[in-house]
C-alpha cells in the first residue's frame, strides 16, 4: 500500500525554522515529481514548492520564496522542506504529494494521485 508519511511539524515561535520531512513507502519517489502544499485554518489548500523527479528543476510560491527550500534524497525516499522566518500565516496543515504532472501543472492538486495525511505546523507571535 502506497503511503507517505510527513514529520517534522510542531510548534514554533514567529521567525523560528522547521524542516518538515515526506516518507514514501511501497512507492519509489525518485520516478515521481514532489510537491508540498498547506491547508491554512479555513481555507483551500495551496501550492509550497515543488521539485522535478531528479531534483534538478524546483518551483516555490511567491510567499514562500527566500524562506524555504525543497530538496529530496531519492537514495534514503525522502523529500524535505526547509523552512525558515516563518510567520504566523504559514500556519497550515503541510502535506507532501506524489504525481507525474507535466511542469507546467506542478501546482495544481488534482496533478498528484498520492498524498501524505499532513502535518501541522503553528507559528505563534
Amino acid at each position: 500500500q502506497v503511503q507517505l508519511v510527513e514529520s517534522g511539524g510542531g510548534l514554533v515561535q514567529l521567525g523560528g525554522s522547521l524542516r518538515l520531512s515526506c516518507a514514501a513507502s511501497a512507492l519509489t519517489l525518485s520516478t515521481y515529481h514532489m510537491g508540498w502544499f498547506r491547508q491554512p485554518p479555513g481555507k483551500d489548500r495551496e501550492f509550497v514548492a515543488a521539485i522535478s523527479s531528479n531534483g534538478y528543476v524546483i518551483y516555490y510560491t511567491d510567499f514562500v520564496k527566500g524562506r524555504s527550500t525543497i530538496s529530496r534524497d531519492n537514495a534514503k525516499n525522502m523529500i524535505y522542506l526547509q523552512m525558515n522566518s516563518l510567520k504566523p500565516e504559514d500556519t497550515a496543515v503541510y502535506s507532501c504529494a506524489a504525481g507525474h504532472p507535466s511542469w507546467s501543472k506542478v501546482t495544481m492538486r488534482d496533478e498528484y494521485p498520492y498524498w501524505g495525511q499532513g502535518n501541522q505546523v503553528t507559528v505563534t507571535v
